[in-house]
């Protein structure tokens, strides 16, 4: 079985493409961190990248809904293509196909952090047909 379960950011805005037979494609790139490695410079955790390719209704989802930055979780099988570099060299490059894309922050995270408020409740204790109760009645 072939299935990876990555967390990251988004290295760039999503592209989505159209192929031939008129299906759509969005192409982009996560960056994962690598918790158990530092780089010398800052401290900071070096990353692994992968690219993902999701298809049809996820694809245009993704392609509507991401952005540059914006956490996800991705799953699906995993692959490594080999390419030639610019300077000659022989890359590897880890691809996914998503098979699912779960977005784990809104359009609103892009916005300064605490910033967000939370909306008042709608509806009181005394008529939803709740009863009041002291925290020191419970048991726990």
């Amino acid at each position: 079985m072939n299935k990876i379960i990555l967390i990251g950011n988004l290295t760039r805005d999503p592209e989505l493409k159209t192929t031939p037979n008129g299906y759509s494609v969005c192409e982009f790139t996560i960056a994962v961190n690598d918790r158990t490695s530092r780089n010398n410079a800052g401290g900071q955790p070096e990353a692994d990248f992968f690219r993902v390719s999701a298809w049809r209704q996820l694809g245009e989802n993704c392609q509507r809904f991401l952005a540059k930055g914006r956490k996800v979780c991705v799953v699906g099988p995993v692959s490594a293509r080999t390419y030639q570099a610019n300077d000659g060299t022989t890359r590897v490059s880890l691809e996914v196909m998503a098979e699912d894309v779960e977005f784990l922050s809104s359009r609103n995270d892009d916005q300064a952090a605490g910033s967000y408020n939370a909306p008042a409740p709608s509806v009181t204790a005394q008529n939803s047909g709740f009863t009041a109760v002291e925290t020191d009645e419970l048991p726990f």
